[in-house]
């Protein structure tokens, strides 16, 4: 039993509370639906003339905004990034014209370049805090001081 204690107070101690999450993109479409419940609720006051123009902007296509990979990966930036089906966890040192220049997080002294073509957009994620996972390792700690403590007393 107290081989699996301290098994699981080691791994507790190593986890992190940071984790790689991918930003999530705005979506045009739940955007207009938010539109065109504003503008349900003001037809009956506006003018024709605006009616139609705001019949006409929810008909229009919307398509998905591009995403400028320069900008998600600025200098600095701790990153997974997914490059041809390959999985790599950098810091982003610059940007050469169209190549991305940056080192492993663990090795700064190897140096890695890619081909803003070659780095899958979609799957860029940065390196957050993440509360949840924060909560349970302090949890967890409070509840393992307090056996220790019940323990020492008995």
């Amino acid at each position: 039993m107290q081989k699996y204690l301290y098994l699981i107070i080691i791994s507790f101690s190593l986890s992190s509370c940071y984790t790689y999450q991918v930003k999530k993109q705005v979506d045009p479409a739940a955007d207009n639906k938010q539109d065109s419940k504003k503008n349900t609720a003001l037809t009956g006051t506006t003018a024709p003339q605006m009616q139609n123009t705001a019949a006409e902007s929810l008909n229009a296509p919307q398509a998905p905004a591009p995403v400028n990979i320069q900008e998600k990966l600025a200098a600095g930036k701790n990153v997974k990034i997914d490059v041809e089906g390959r999985s790599y966890k950098v810091i982003v040192d610059k940007w050469e014209s169209d190549s991305l220049v940056a080192h492993p997080v663990h090795n700064p002294k190897k140096i890695l370049k890619f081909h803003k073509n070659q780095i899958n957009a979609e799957k860029i994620a940065e390196k957050r805090f993440s509360q949840p996972i924060a909560d349970i390792l302090t949890v967890t700690a409070y509840a393992a001081i307090g056996l220790g403590i019940y323990l020492l007393v008995r």
